[in-house]
Formats: structure tokens, sequence, C-alpha cells
């Protein structure tokens, strides 16, 4: 079966997704930080109990924010435009 070379679609580096391991890496960070930012909120509830409307908003956050850490973990890289291997349309090695 003859190849048709023109039609052949070649990977470039400036396409090139992000590795599995830094996106899974970048993913954990992101986390991490919004699970931080939410024990602070739970913790200046305590210290602003004094304070009822900042107290309200510091607990919503801290109820709120894990639903949105986990969203934002849960999101992969995007795909680029241009990339080969997005889409149904990818083929496999012949």
């Amino acid at each position: 079966m003859a190849r048709d070379r023109r039609h052949e679609e070649v990977a470039r580096i400036t396409t090139a997704a992000e590795s599995p391991k830094a996106d899974i890496d970048h993913r954990e960070k992101r986390y991490i930080i919004s699970m931080t930012i939410r024990t602070l909120c739970f913790i200046g509830a305590v210290f602003a109990r004094h304070i009822p409307w900042l107290c309200g908003i510091l607990i919503v956050a801290s109820f709120l924010l894990p639903y949105v850490a986990v969203v934002m973990a849960n999101r992969a890289s995007p795909i680029l435009p241009g990339d080969p291997f997005e889409g149904p349309d990818h083929k496999e090695i012949e």
C-alpha cells in the first residue's frame, strides 16, 4: 500500500500537548492552593465570629471552595488547535 506523503500530519512541538505528568502536577498544585484557601477561610471565620457578616461570608466560601477545587482539578489541559491527535478523526498507525 503506497503512502501519500502530502496528507500525513506531522506533530509540531508548538502544538504538542502538555505531558500527562506535568498536567497532573499542575492540577494537584491548583487543588492544594484551593484547599489551602478554604482552610484559611474556615480559620478566618473562627476569628471573625464577632463580625457576623464576615463570618458568614467566610463560612459560605469554606463550603463552596471544595466543589470549585475539584472542578478545577479535574479540568484537563485543553487540546491546542492543529493538534494531530484531537477529535474523533484520530487515525491509528498502520
